[in-house]
Order: structure tokens, then sequence, then C-alpha cells
């Protein structure tokens, strides 16, 4: 028989409001098995914790019930008070009664009728625990990151300067992602390339870092600690450890229409290129898809002018396998198509653009040199209308935007017309938006600067149409402050385009078996507890791949994610978790049921020799669960057919018992 302690939380007027404590107490201290049962208005705390360790040792309870918050929040915390006292930290069982109960009910009468019922199925689960001992597994000491942007830049020199090495992953031919198209940065208009570009360098010139440019993750296996995985490097077709950078073959390449994607398309570049001045690994490639060698044998110019015989025209996909003990996913964000927004007339006139295509033509690297002209006939424009929240809060047209905001629109936006009556205060700047969100540190300062010093014209309002009319633009727009309709003649329009997940998240997602939103941002294991975080342990989030996110916020995060990574690190062993499934060989058909719906790839069969009644042998196909792999999440236990898979600490007997304690009246 268990001598099992009760502990009911007040957790403030969270649970005491609605929830009788006392007499949850006092009801529960009638079960069976029950010898001490008390309440508490913080058991979380340390006086609360103290309270449970004397009764743990004055009692000399074998099992017990908290009645609180949600597990997720501190299951953990009651786990090492009861190991500190010397319990199984798995004889410990939480009843919810404040998500379950107490937040649900506004009638106290039937909150504190349910929170006794949810004690009672809990005090009926620790009749049948029994003590779990967790196992131990081994941390390879090298760290992964996806995503060679800003936020993962700075996540691998975090996790270098702790003395760890890390491996790089960028499927561009260099790293830098989308801070390396920017021109200036708010609040601050400090130069993008100023700040990047040395960190890049440190990046590449750090010998604990290791960067595989223009290369993919095609595969991942294992667990936390024990990451296989398997990165694909694409061919460039110059070697690597030969090229120079030089960019002489980038010169004399006769194929020049080839669209520049780092421009976005508003310039051309060579079918062999290094992407811009600064570029890390500044390593020339070829493209396969335009290079007239690689697609009908003749040319070979690029291989004539290179004095370093670096380029290599029958190179290969390479495939290369690293054991890693952390991942982290930086991979990143990209502006959502305009497609679908044609009452824009994006399609229609070169002179509709993104925010980040008005980046380039600004940027002294840009197609311009700089000069803000429109594409459509190299003229300096003298009206520009931007329209903020190109499909973002796209409530009522989900199908066509996003139901978020950016959060990075109204700053950058700010920026772009500040910077534009700087420069040119000849141009008549108007910005059409919904509301102007900035909730950051000298934001809103920043933002009031544009329309009080600069001149620029805000108006609440959206624009309904953009008509292209010979070298005009005829906006068609409402002011709802004055309640009217504005017809404006732009000689250049500037979309404000909500952004979305890389298209590679959700691939990797499945790769990873991590969690991810409707939209397809990784979801971090707690929102405000644990923000860095993926479900999947040993796997880390940094930057816009979590959610959108300005460069303070994302190097904030992807320090974050480091200090995770390498707190992980620092361990030669990793602790699992004892809850994982098993499978009673004697019961299981061998009918991969188990396997197929698992989730992490932990459960494998293979062949064993039974001894049968009559004295002879059999050989049968049976499941075997690798427990450092498992999460525990039960699946598997659901979808046997023949019983045969259960789940330590939640054992279909144990499962069972609750419902019991729940129908009994």
């Amino acid at each position: 028989m268990q001598r099992i302690g009760v502990f009911v939380c007040w957790c403030g007027s969270n649970i005491a409001g609605t929830v009788d404590v006392h007499a949850v107490a006092e009801a529960l201290k009638n079960e069976s098995g029950v010898v001490f049962s008390t309440d508490y208005q913080y058991m979380c705390s340390q006086a609360g914790q103290d309270i449970i360790k004397n009764a743990i040792a004055e009692h000399k309870l074998t099992g017990i019930v908290v009645c609180s918050c949600s597990p997720r929040m501190h299951e953990a915390t009651f786990r090492k008070t009861a190991a500190a006292a010397g319990l199984n930290p798995y004889m410990v069982e939480i009843a919810n009664i404040r998500e379950q109960c107490s937040w649900v009910h506004k009638d106290m009468l039937s909150g504190t009728e349910k929170a006794v019922i949810l004690g009672r199925a809990a005090i009926a689960k620790v009749h049948l625990n029994a003590p779990l001992i967790p196992g131990q597994s081994p941390v390879a000491k090298r760290a992964l990151v996806i995503g060679g942007g800003i936020a993962g830049i700075q996540t691998a020199l975090d996790i270098a300067d702790a003395g760890f090495p890390v491996d790089i992953v960028e499927t561009k031919p260099t790293i830098g992602g989308k801070m390396a198209q920017l021109d200036k940065t708010f609040p601050t208009l400090d130069c993008a390339a100023c700040i990047l570009t040395p960190k890049m360098v440190d990046a590449a010139q750090n010998e604990l870092i290791k960067i595989y440019s223009y290369s993919e993750v095609s595969q991942v296996s294992g667990y936390v600690g024990n990451f296989d995985v398997t990165i694909k490097r694409r061919a460039r077709y110059v070697k690597e450890d030969l090229c120079t950078g030089c960019g002489l073959c980038t010169e004399k390449c006769p194929q020049k229409k080839v669209p520049n994607e780092f421009n976005l398309g508003m310039d051309n570049r060579r079918a062999i290129y290094i992407p811009f001045a600064q570029a890390v690994p500044k390593i020339a490639t070829i493209d396969p898809d335009y290079c007239t060698m690689l697609k009908t044998g003749k040319c070979g110019i690029c291989s004539k002018v290179c004095t370093a015989g670096a380029i290599d025209y029958t190179a290969k996909d390479e495939y290369i396998t690293e054991k890693y003990g952390a991942i982290v996913v930086a991979t990143g964000y990209n502006p959502i198509s305009m497609e679908k927004f044609d009452e824009f007339a994006y399609s229609q006139s070169k002179d509709v653009i993104t925010s980040l295509e008005f980046e380039r033509l600004t940027n002294a690297a840009g197609p311009t040199a700089g000069k803000l002209l429109r594409p459509s006939d190299g003229e300096h424009p003298h009206k520009i209308v931007f329209v903020q929240c190109v499909g973002s809060r796209c409530d009522s047209c989900a199908e066509k935007g996003k139901e978020y905001c950016s959060k990075i629109c109204c700053m950058y936006t700010a920026k772009h017309a500040m910077l534009t009556r700087d420069k040119y205060p000849d141009t008549e700047v108007y910005v059409f938006y919904i509301d102007v969100r900035t909730p950051g540190k000298a934001f809103d300062e920043f933002y009031r600067r544009a329309v009080e010093e600069y001149g620029v014209h805000y108006v609440k309002g959206m624009v309904g149409k953009v008509v292209p009319q010979g070298k005009k633009l005829m906006v068609q727009a409402s002011d709802l402050i004055d309640g009217k309709q504005l017809h404006i003649d732009a000689d250049l329009v500037v979309l404000a385009a909500a952004i979305e997940p890389d298209k590679s998240a959700r691939p990797l997602a499945t790769m990873l078996t991590a969690s991810m939103d409707t939209n397809d941002f990784f979801t971090e294991a707690h929102p405000k507890l644990r923000p860095v975080e993926s479900p999947t342990a040993g796997v880390f989030l940094s930057g816009a791949c979590q959610g959108p996110k300005d460069i303070p916020e994302t190097v904030s995060q992807a320090s974050a994610a480091a200090a995770k990574v390498i707190g992980l690190l620092c361990k030669d062993h990793l602790t699992g978790n004892p809850c994982v499934a098993s499978a009673n060989e004697m019961l299981c058909s061998g009918c991969s049921q188990c396997a197929n719906v698992c989730p992490y790839g932990a459960i494998t069969y293979s062949e064993k020799e039974f001894r049968m009644p009559n004295r002879t042998t059999l050989m049968r196909r049976v499941a075997s669960v690798n427990p450092a792999v498992c999460q525990g999440c039960g699946a598997c236990t659901v979808a046997c057919p023949s019983g045969a898979m259960d789940l330590n600490g939640f054992k279909n007997n144990q499962i069972m018992a609750e419902v019991d304690a729940i129908c009994r009246n």
C-alpha cells in the first residue's frame, strides 16, 4: 500500500478564486492510501517546497499528488523537490486544477467538485506508479546551424566562442542572408553591410566554424546529443580550395543576361558569378541552368581565363554525414509573392515594387549604384506612395495573404520614407497605413521624426487600386481621418509585402520532427519559459524562422539559442526521460502499426527466437523501442492492435485507474 501525500496549491487567487482549496484538501484526505493532505498559497515557492519535503520525511511518503497548475509549468519543480527529499521523482503526480478547472469554471461549487475529482484520479494513478530510473546517453561535442543569415552567424560565433566546433549550412553561395541586401538599419540608420560583413569575416576566419555554403540538409536521424545529419553539397563547378575570388571569370563570361537574384531580378549577372563584393566565402559559382558549357559543351572561357585552374565542369553533388549534439534552425524569412495582389498592378508596371526591391534601388551596391531611379525608364521619381500591410493582417482574405502582422514593415517604411526625403527633398512621399506599430526602443521616436522633421504624409487608410496611365501610376485610396477619397498620380509605388518562413522550413521540420504553426513558423517549447527551444529535444530556434523579428531581436534570440546549445554541449552525458514506450514481446504480432505512427523513428523490428510450450522454437518479428530516441508521446500505445505497446509512467492500467476514479460516485 502506498503512503500518499496530497498538496493543494492556491496559486494566489488563480485557483482559490473559484475552488475551495481547503475543502479539496479535506475531501482528498479520506481517499485510500492518503496519509497527509494540506493546502498552501504558493506550493511552488521555497516555503511550499519545504512543506512537501518535510511531509515526505515525517510521514514516510512513497508518493505525492500536487493539485496545482499545468504540469508543463511546474512538474519539473515538484519532481526536483521530491528527489531532494529522497523520493523517486516519478512518484509525483500533478492534478491540473488551474487550467482544467478554476480557469474554466465561474461557480465555486462546481469548480471545487471537479478539483476533487481530478485529485482523486491522480491519487488512483499514484497507487500504480513505480519508481523509474532515467538512462544516460553521450553527447557529441559539435553543433549544427542551419541558415547563414545574421541569426545563424551570431549563433555560430557565440557557440565557437565557448570552444565548441560548429558548422553552418547555407543554401545560397554565400552567408549573410537578407541583411546583406539591406542598405541601412532602423532606428539608428547604421550601414547594414558595415555591421554584417565583419561578422561574416569573423565566422569564416574562426577555426571552430566550418561553412557549408551552397549546401542543404538532406537527412536527419538520431536524438538529442547524437544527431546524424547528411548534408548535400551542391556542385559549384568551381574548386573551393583553389578559387581566389579574383572575379576574372565573372568578367569574361559571355552569358550576360542571367537575372540577378541578389538584386531581385532588377539587373543581370553572368552565368558564373560571385553574389556580391563582400561575399563569404568569396568563391565563384557556375549556374548550370545558364552555363553554355554545361548545357551544350561549347564555350569554356571561364576555364581558360582562370589562372588558378579552379574550374571543374565535371563536378558532382557531394553528400557528407556528420554527428552533432545540437541543431539550431535559423532558416529566416522571405517576402510573400505579390501575384495575388494585382489590384496594386505589381505585374503590370515595373514602377510598382516591393520594399526589398526599393532597398536594393537605394543601396550603393544595387542595380542603380544607390541612385533612386524608376525601374521602367531610369528617371528620378518625384512622388512616391508607400502601401503598408500588403498581405499582412488579411483576416478577411487569408487565402491571399497572412493573418498575422509582419512586425517590421512600419519601421522599414518609415526608414525608406525618411531616407528618401533626406536625400531627395524635392520628392513627395505618402504612406498609407492601417495602424502604425512601433513597439521597440526608440521606434516611435523614429516614426515621429519621419512625420515631423521630414514631412512624410502619413494617411490612415488603404489603397484600393493602382492603375498605370502612361508614365504615371494612378493611386486610388481612402483617407479615414478626413473621410474622403484620394487620387494620387504617383511616379513610384512601394508595397510593404508581408513576410513568411523560408520554403525550406516545412521539409526541414519534417526531418527534425519539429513542431510548426499553421503559418509554417517553427513552434517554441513554451512561449514564455522556453522561447528558443523546439519541443523536439536538442533542436533550437534562432531568428525569423520562429516568427517575424527585426535585427536586434533576431541577434538577441540567436545568442539565447547559442547559450542553450552551450549548456547542452558542456555535458558529457544526458539524462533521458524514463517515460518511454516498451513492447511486450509475447503479445507483439509484428504488424508495424506502432512504427508507422512513431514521429521520432524510435521503433524498429527484429527477428527473435521464442520457445514454445511443446519444446519447439519459433522465429517471430517483434518491435523494439530505442529509449534514447523515444519521446514518450504515446502514439504507439494507441495504435497497437494487440496491446503489446505500453508507456512507462502512463501504463494502460494506470490510465484506466484514473478513469475509474473519475467515474466513481
